[in-house]
């Protein structure tokens, strides 16, 4: 701010500075927004400033928060930027800015590149979340105490108390033991916001734009999906919703005002749809690069390959000669190794400094001298040797390794542990927080069993109750040894250690983290480790008795080099600043510098940040002693913007701009390259700047034509001497590069590493490299070790350092760096919403390419609209800048990334729990759509094929027509009485006389105890007396329709059979739950209206329940028709039982709805039943001895033909289980199973669920009460679905202890056109089962495949077809019949297929197609059939057998009996077309409920071409946002398919029907309307 001068600020009261400082420490911190930053700051200068004349102090106010940022870059502007333009940054810059990668040119570049985007205004649609789920009021309550080891770079004093006491909880922590005092990091954060304030103000304004031009009418604010009251967690009972309306048949004058009247029943209002509309126009837009818009029906689906473009940037230089650097010099007194240059200055130079150590507060507090470090070595020595073991039995030998597990803040300690380790030749391995589970891993292949540390630490280690130390996950037993000189023994005066001259035996291991996130390590000889000392003090120039000034980590790279090892050879001295005085004290490095007027300082980009941060607070200090700054991350190509912005700021202060020095470092190759120190007044290193586009083409190229994507590099100077390096290509074998090209640098000398310790085959590819060149053959013989740095030798042999391998983001073939991207999303104005600028970029292998993915630490106090403003722009600007889009971005709470033990974000960790679904996002966009650009072409379907040419197309291939049937009903010789009997009625009445007391059904309650039976002549005489109230009371006619309203039980089957002897159609109708009236009563009012019922017989509590206030509530209860309780019912004999005049006439109507919410009534006539009753009867093997179980719902399809018909027709006695019952006693169906000794159960899929998740834990306890199941010999599912074959297995399985054969779980298959189909019969041989390919699949062709094949799917067969039922696998579009490799919908023709749609004007032309149908040539042409609605495929089970699927033969079976297996696919109705293809729900539902375990249960529907998934989220709320991209990324690579719409919604949410089925049309609708509250939604871009 330009206001108040510097002079100004000087001349303040001393507390108003100090407010000020305080202030400012605020906003580098990230703790208050630039707007509340300023508000204060005016706030505490108003009484000091100067009023202009005339002027409102607010608009002076305004005036000067509108000031533009100044355009004056770092680079241009050195010294010469007037003070206030750079005071006017600094006072800005708040801490959202990670400081490595600070630069004012990219800053600007972003915002040119935004301000492009700005005039196309990108409508994105934002996600909508419950607002429940992240509430972030308070912010601690999201962000947890920053306790890490390290946290990474807060330099506050305020938060002092608070992390104290947070600590003092956590030190049972293991990751917060080690480091007491809180260090900094080794990444900087804080930052500055780069768009003008007046830009700032406008930017909320821009999601109105979103909406402006979209339909919403009344919404100013974004819309949001949370109005609804929220669902019981619980599941609810399963229920049959009403209908979305469509009820065939239904004629046009009926009531449709309950339908929403637009397309596709989408209601115009609705918020959702809205959403989705706004996402299908960003759709519409064109991706990036163009796809060929043209098909082809292949059988293999082809994935994409990017082409090279032509116009890329191609390498023209000639290949290069590896660079040398200048030679080695020898000088005279260079010790023969390091130790002996330690025992020399030990002896001869005791008193001199060598180490200097810090308290907490920046003061020297112990200096360590070279006589102390000489005798305290020694003794260490000395006592590792002699005294850990016995003579006999040393616990350390010569070679063995120890782990040096010393705090940040205790060099000296680590130094004489160090030394004492190389004295003693065991090799040590300084390690960092103790507890991680990679570090562990190193210790193990380094075969480390003993454990250096101090006392202080020791206490610090979490402990068992006994005492021990904790073992940690994955670590060796290690015995530990504390060295504080107390516990050491003097060693004896005749004993020295063995100082031999350096050879190539390990000195010392440094470790690493790989990108992978495994830890391994570097073993450095002695001759390394002495000749990189001599190469460093050759090109640092060090000469005795120099200071030196370390603010970096001593354990490793160049702190450990210069601080421990140069610093020996050459008796410097070190000033050792630890990273816990920098957070508190971030200038103290400088005062350092000046107090002890030290020549060279260690540091990184990130402390010169912290320094020119609080550059204010000391305005005395002087750097003109430094001849070298050393900037040790020189190599991260953001690091130019500090360096040139540090000294603008110091130059003033003494600080000389050829005193900077960046150098490049890698564990492996040690000191790559470091720029000398420069002659005084020589000009200073030019720049690179290159183009970002080459660069990702790994070219160099100036950059001239876009100035938004430059790179500006500066160089790390020249090789080391003695060194060689070369530039070869990063991946495949190791080619040469031109000299325009961008590779991995390689070095050759003696000073670098040898070897992964015990890791030998990763070893060779890294430690012995031979370059070859553009033919393959080697260049020299001269082994290189790989940097893992990205670079090229420029003009002059300097070299430029473009980026790491580990940061490398490979995507179609070009090549992005993780920190580039960083760099770009922290130049998007991020002060509001990104917490301390840490954001972390890497990248997931997705469908065949690498996808990227940046996920950032959100601020506490950040708004949603802040945050999605803010995620939209990054996507912008990356996409503009590095012409790459961006798979995924997250947003995350503060504080909760995880860290690496300095505080930086740790990117292997945070990539694992991404892919594990662990991160925990608050905030999350991806955009598939616009990356994922390799899907395969879409189908496009050929035109129509002949009828002729598909029969010889048949018979050429060889195929057979997929046709099938079951046993011919002529030539089965039953001598059935009951056959002479047409009419069930006639059965009844026969069996009353016949067999009178033979008990036919027994209805049990949830206890297991008998609550009621029911004997021919009981339910004979029942029925006549409710037929006889029917006449009486109802005044009914024959063929009057009624419906029955009764729970599960024998009233149900009584009702029914009164009112076939009264002539009258029963109608079952599951009866309304009173507890959810307003959802279930409308289906029963639906069914009452559409069936045209004339009465309804009922129970007297139903009766009440219809006629209450709460009915009246959902529907008009004044309209039921006449309604009859049939509790209490007079003795009164009915004159004369209605027969009917032929078997075609109606016998009753099944209603239901299926899984589309269609509600259909079917007619069954009472020749259909008796056929029906005799094909089950066959296949089962039913008389009157046997009893079967059964846990099904009565009331349509084949559960209630089971539960009501068949008994009668067979004479066995049915048990009668009510499946609502076993919600409070899950043994009941198993229990009764046993106990009846029952061969043939039959029951629902929902029930073989609760079965298999409520007693999968229990079969102890099964065993315990006695429950066998030996018995059983047909257990068989009730479906009209795909056999469910997991949950059968699962079932098969679990129970296979309590006695269940493997062999008797089958299902059956029937549909609404003929409720039974196919059903296992007890004789016969076993279902078959086939793995298919799913690919195949899509493109309705049937192909087997091995089990285990990628994209297999396992298949069962739905039972044996009964008895005269005949069925053909048909082209639905052409009514064709299809060949056995093709996958059509199955047509059925048997005596027992319904007759039609029972509808009150017939609609004839959805009869003929359903129910009377021919097909359109073939010899079965003339057959009629019915469309079951269902696809599947028919295979000969000779040809399974023959696919390695093995078909058992049952015993008593003296050949194997071959028949046509019918495999039911999905219902045609529910398919997806997507992209050509056509997609069964349940399989994309199956990849996605395996992608995390807190998926519950999924559903998909599309909408306008849109897939969307909805999951049901069965852990904490926190875990939403983790399934988004886990969803997206299995549908991905499972299905080729790209989600658009992510649901999260909590349990019970999908409905759900009686049969178990998912109802997702009715789901989608609820969607649509905006009825599901769900906690989040999210809008794939």
């Amino acid at each position: 701010m330009a206001e108040p001068a510097a002079a100004g600020v000087s001349s303040l009261p001393r507390e108003v500075r100090e407010q000020l400082a305080e202030l400012e420490l605020e906003l580098s911190e990230g703790d208050i927004t630039q707007k509340g930053y300023e508000k204060k700051r005016a706030k505490l200068l108003a009484p000091y400033l100067p009023q202009t004349q005339g002027v409102d102090p607010a608009l002076q106010k305004e005036s000067r928060t509108q000031m533009p940022v100044p355009s004056a870059t770092p680079a241009s502007a050195s010294s010469s930027s007037s003070s206030s333009s750079s005071k006017f940054h600094r006072a800005r810059s708040g801490g959202a800015r990670d400081e490595r990668y600070r630069s004012d040119i990219h800053t600007e570049a972003v915002q040119a590149a935004l301000a492009k985007h700005k005039e196309q205004k990108m409508a994105l649609p934002m996600p909508t979340k419950r607002r429940s789920t992240f509430v972030q009021s308070p912010a601690d309550a999201c962000t947890p105490p920053d306790t890490s080891s390290a946290s990474e770079d807060e330099g506050s004093l305020r938060r002092q108390a608070a992390l104290s006491a947070a600590l003092h909880q956590s030190l049972q922590n293991a990751e917060s033991w080690i480091n007491r005092s809180i260090q900094g990091s080794s990444t900087s954060s804080s930052a500055s916001s780069t768009l003008s304030h007046g830009e700032g103000k406008g930017t909320s304004g821009s999601l109105a734009d979103v909406f402006a031009n979209t339909r919403i009418e009344n919404f100013s604010v974004p819309p949001d999906v949370t109005a609804t009251t929220s669902t019981s967690s619980a599941r609810p009972a399963a229920i049959d919703l009403p209908p979305s309306g469509i009820v065939k048949g239904m004629h046009k004058g009926s009531n449709r005002s309950s339908l929403m009247d637009t397309a596709d029943g989408v209601p115009v209002s609705s918020r959702v749809s809205t959403k989705i509309q706004q996402l299908l126009n960003t759709l519409k837009r064109p991706k990036r690069p163009p796809l060929k818009e043209f098909f082809v029906d292949d059988f293999e689906e082809i994935v994409e390959v990017p082409q090279p473009d032509p116009n890329q940037p191609k390498p023209e230089g000639r290949q290069m000669t590896p660079v040398k650097g200048e030679p080695l010099g020898v000088v005279c007194n260079w010790p023969p190794a390091l130790e002996a240059a330690l025992q020399r200055w030990g002896t001869t130079q005791a008193k001199c400094p060598c180490l200097t150590a810090l308290d907490v507060t920046g003061k020297p507090v112990y200096t360590l001298t070279y006589g102390k470090l000489w005798s305290r070595s020694l003794k260490l020595a000395y006592t590792l040797l002699n005294k850990l073991g016995t003579k006999n039995e040393p616990v350390l030998k010569p070679g063995d390794r120890v782990a040096l597990v010393y705090p940040n803040n205790d060099p000296v300690m680590f130094m004489v542990a160090f030394y004492g380790c190389l004295l003693a030749e065991v090799i040590p391995v300084p390690i960092e927080d103790a507890g991680g589970q990679q570090i562990g891993f190193l210790l193990g292949s380094c075969g480390i069993a003993l454990a250096l540390t101090t006392e202080v630490c020791l206490k610090g280690l979490p402990k068992t109750q006994n005492g021990e130390i904790v073992q940690f996950k994955g670590w060796p037993r290690l015995k530990w040894v504390v060295t504080d000189s107390k516990y050491l023994s003097k060693s004896p005066k005749d004993w020295q250690p063995n100082i031999s001259a350096a050879g190539t035996e390990p000195a010392y291991i440094e470790y690493k983290t790989s990108k992978e996130g495994s830890v391994m390590g570097v073993t450095v000889s002695r001759i390394a480790m002495l000749s990189h000392c001599q190469a460093l003090s050759q090109a640092c120039n060090y000469s005795e008795g120099e200071t030196i000034v370390n603010v970096l980590d001593f354990k490793k790279d160049a702190g450990l080099w210069h601080g421990i090892l140069t610093n020996v050879m050459n008796k410097l001295h070190t000033i050792s600043v630890p990273y816990s005085v920098m957070k508190t004290c971030p200038l103290s490095w400088v005062q350092r510098v000046h107090a002890h007027k030290a020549k060279v300082a260690l540091v990184k980009c990130r402390d010169l940040h912290w320094a020119m941060m609080a550059h204010r607070d000391q305005r005395d200090v002087s750097l003109s002693s430094l001849r070298m700054l050393i900037v040790t991350d020189g190599a991260n190509p953001w690091s130019v913007s500090s360096c040139d912005a540090f000294l603008s700021l110091f130059q003033s202060h003494g600080l000389k701009p050829e005193a900077i020095c960046p150098c490049a470092t890698s564990p492996e190759a040690m000191t790559i390259a470091i720029r000398r120190p420069g002659v005084p007044g020589a000009p200073l290193p030019g720049r690179a700047i290159l183009s970002m586009n080459g660069l990702s083409f790994g070219v160099i190229r100036v950059n001239t034509e876009d100035k938004n994507s430059a790179l500006t590099v500066q160089d790390v100077g020249h090789v080391m001497p003695g060194g060689m390096m070369c530039i070869v290509k990063p991946d495949g074998p190791p080619q040469l590069c031109k000299t325009d090209e961008i590779g991995e640098i390689c070095v050759s000398s003696r000073a670098g590493g040898m070897m992964y310790y015990g890791l030998a085959g990763v070893t060779k590819n890294t430690f012995e490299v031979i370059p070859v060149n553009s033919a393959g053959s080697p260049v020299g013989d001269v082994p290189f070790v790989r940097s893992g740095l990205l670079g090229f030798v420029g003009p002059g042999s300097l070299v430029f350092v473009v980026g790491k391998m580990d940061g490398l983001l490979t995507v179609s073939g070009r090549r992005h760096n993780a920190d580039d991207i960083v760099a770009t999303g922290l130049a998007v104005e991020s002060i509001k919403t990104v917490y301390r600028g840490r954001i972390a970029v890497f990248s997931v292998s997705v469908f065949y390419d690498e996808r990227i993915v940046v996920v950032a630490e959100q601020r506490p106090d950040a708004s949603e609209e802040d945050s999605f403003q803010w995620m939209s722009r990054v996507l912008q600007a990356i996409d503009s800048i590095h012409q790459v889009g961006v798979y995924c971005l997250a947003l995350v709470p503060a504080n909760t990334l995880p860290k690496t033990p300095l505080g930086g974000i740790h990117i292997s960790q945070t990539k694992q729990h991404f892919l594990e679904g662990s991160l925990h996002p608050c905030n999350i966009l991806m955009c598939p759509h616009t990356c994922v650009t390799n899907l395969p072409k879409p189908r496009q379907k050929q035109p129509g094929v002949g009828p002729a040419s598909v029969m010889v197309g048949n018979l050429v291939a060889g195929k057979r027509i997929a046709q099938a049937s079951g046993r011919d009903l002529g030539q089965i010789e039953d001598n059935d009485l009951v056959k002479k009997h047409q009419f069930l009625t006639e059965v009844l009445q026969w069996r009353a006389q016949a067999t009178p007391d033979h008990p036919l059904f027994l209805l049990l309650n949830a206890k297991g105890t008998t609550v009621c039976t029911a004997t021919c002549l009981q339910l004979h005489k029942k029925a006549e007396r409710i037929a006889s109230v029917l006449c009486d009371k109802g005044h009914l006619n024959a063929g009057d329709n009624v419906v029955l309203l009764y729970p599960p039980g024998i009233e149900l089957i009584t009702a029914f059979y009164g009112c076939l002897y009264a002539g009258c159609i029963p109608v079952t109708v599951r009866p309304p739950h009173a507890q959810s009236l307003t959802a279930t009563l409308p289906t029963v009012r639906m069914i009452v209206e559409v069936s045209k019922a004339a009465c309804i017989l009922t129970t007297q509590t139903l009766m009440r329940l219809l006629k209450s206030r709460e009915a009246a509530a959902a529907v008009d209860v004044k309209t039921w028709p006449t309604i009859i309780d049939t509790d209490d019912l007079p003795r009164k004999r009915l004159s004369q039982i209605y027969k009917p005049p032929t078997a075609e006439m109606l016998a009753y109507l099944d209603f239901s709805v299926s899984t589309t919410g269609m509600l259909t009534g079917v007619k069954m006539s009472h020749a259909a039943v008796s056929g029906l009753c005799r094909a089950i009867k066959l296949q089962c093997e039913l008389y009157s001895s046997r009893q079967i179980a059964i846990c099904l719902d009565p009331y349509c399809g084949l559960g209630f033909v089971l539960w009501c018909l068949c008994s009668v027709y067979s004479g066995h006695q049915s048990i009668l289980i009510p499946p609502m019952e076993l919600e409070s006693n899950l043994f009941l169906w198993l229990s009764t199973v046993s106990q009846y000794k029952i061969r043939d159960t039959f029951c629902s899929y929902s029930v073989m669920e609760l079965c298999t998740k409520g007693l999968g834990n229990q079969v102890e306890m099964l065993k315990a009460r006695g429950i066998n199941l030996s018995c059983v010999r047909t257990c068989v599912v009730v479906a009209e679905e795909r056999p469910r074959v997991s949950l059968t297995h699962s079932f098969s399985k679990l129970f296979k202890d309590i006695g269940l054969s493997s062999r008797a779980v089958s299902t059956t298959f029937g549909s609404r056109v003929n409720v039974a189909i196919c059903l296992q019969g007890t004789s016969g041989p076993d279902p078959t089962t086939v793995y298919v390919d799913l690919k195949s699949l899509r493109h309705d062709r049937v192909r087997l495949v091995e089990r285990g094949a990628p994209q297999s799917l396992l298949l069962s067969e739905s039972g044996k077809i009964l008895p005269g039922v005949k069925v053909v696998i048909v082209n639905p579009e052409t009514k064709g019949p299809l060949g056995d490799s093709h996958l059509g919908e199955i047509w059925v023709n048997s005596p027992h297929t319904a007759s039609g749609y029972y509808t009150i004007y017939d609609n004839e032309t959805l009869q003929a197609d359903h129910f009377n149908t021919r097909l359109s040539f073939g010899d079965a042409a003339q057959t009629l059939w019915a469309r079951t609605g269902y696809l599947g495929f028919v295979r000969r089970t000779e040809l399974t057998a023959a696919s390695g699927v093995c078909i058992r033969v049952i015993s008593h079976l003296s050949s194997l009996e071959r028949h046509d297996a019918l495999y039911v696919v999905g219902a045609l109705d529910e398919t997806l077309e997507l992209r050509g293809l056509r997609y069964h729900p349940i399989d994309i539902e199956t990849s996605v409920s395996r992608t995390h375990r807190s998926i519950a249960e999924c559903a998909v529907f599309t909408w306008t071409n849109l897939l969307v998934v909805v999951v049901e989220l069965c852990g904490c709320e926190q875990e939403a946002l983790d399934l988004v991209p886990l969803v997206t990324n299995v549908v991905l690579e499972e299905h080729y398919l790209i989600v658009g719409v992510v649901v999260v919604v909590d349990p019970g949410v999908i409905p759900i029907n009686s049969r178990g089925e998912k109802q997702r049309m009715h789901l989608r609708d609820s969607f649509l309307a905006d009825q599901l509250d769900p906690i989040y939604v999210a809008y794939n871009m």
